[in-house]
C-alpha cells in the first residue's frame, strides 16, 4: 500500500496539532553529509509522495518539487562528513535533523521519523512516534525522504566537479567497488569520512595522495 496519513491524523486525534515528518539520507555512506527533511504536510489524501529509494532519480526531483511546493512547511539540512566522524552516523543524523527542525518556521508539537528517536530538551518534549520504514507507510516521512535525498544528491554532485576521480556523481558517496577502486589510487579526499573502516584502512595504507584527486578526470 502507498504512504497514507493515519499515523499523523491518529497524532491530531490525541490533541498534537502541528506534526511533522522527519527522515535522513546518507547514514550509510563513505563520503559526504548526513541530510535530513522535516515536512508538514496539508491533511489530504491525494499527496503522491513515496519512499524516496522506490522511484529513480527524474521521479524523485519531480516529487520533491511539488513537496517544496505544496507543502505547509519545510526544512533540509546537514551535518557534514567531519561532523559524522566526530559523532557518529547516528547522532549525525541526530544532529542534521535538529538543525532541519529549527529552520522549518513552525513549531510542531509531534513527529513522525523513520526509526529515529529524536530526543528534545524543551518541556513539555513533542511526542515522537518512530516505527520502522515509517518512509514507505507514512505521506510526510516520505515526503521528508524525497527532499533529503534529492538534497544530498546534489550536493554529492556539486562535490564531483571538485573531486571527479571518485564518481561521486554515480554513487554519491556510497561504498561501490568503483568508489573503493577510487579510494585505492587517489586516497582519501575532504569529502570523505575518516571513522568509516574502508577509508581508514585505505589512508592508513597510504594510497595515493590525499586530495589529488582533485581536478583529475
Amino acid at each position: 500500500m502507498p504512504p497514507d496519513l493515519r499515523l499523523e491524523r491518529a497524532l491530531r486525534r490525541r490533541g498534537y496539532a502541528c506534526v511533522a515528518g522527519v527522515d535522513e539520507a546518507g547514514r550509510g555512506a563513505w563520503a559526504g553529509p548526513v541530510v535530513a527533511g522535516v515536512v508538514v504536510l496539508p491533511d489530504r489524501e491525494d499527496l503522491p509522495y513515496v519512499d524516496s529509494k522506490t522511484v529513480g532519480p527524474a521521479r524523485r526531483a519531480r516529487l520533491a518539487a511539488h513537496v517544496r511546493q505544496h507543502a505547509l512547511a519545510w526544512a533540509v539540512a546537514e551535518a557534514d562528513a567531519a561532523e559524522v566522524d566526530d559523532l557518529g552516523p547516528l547522532r549525525a543524523a541526530h544532529l542534521a535533523a535538529h538543525r532541519a527542525i529549527a529552520a522549518l518556521g513552525v513549531v510542531p508539537d509531534a513527529y513522525v521519523t523513520d526509526y529515529l528517536a529524536l530526543r528534545f530538551d524543551a518541556l513539555p518534549a513533542p511526542e515522537v512516534v518512530a516505527p520502522a520504514r515509517a518512509d514507505g507507510t507514512s505521506l510526510s516521512v516520505a515526503a521528508a525522504s524525497l527532499l533529503a535525498k534529492t538534497h544530498r544528491d546534489a550536493r554529492m554532485r556539486a562535490a564531483a566537479v571538485d573531486w571527479p576521480a571518485y564518481g561521486f556523481e554515480r554513487h554519491v558517496g556510497y561504498g561501490v567497488p568503483a568508489h573503493r577502486a577510487a579510494l585505492r589510487s587517489w586516497g582519501p579526499c575532504p569529502c570523505h569520512r575518516r571513522s568509516v573502516r574502508p577509508v581508514a584502512e585505505i589512508a592508513a595504507q597510504g594510497a595515493g595522495t590525499a586530495g589529488a584527486g582533485k581536478g583529475t578526470a
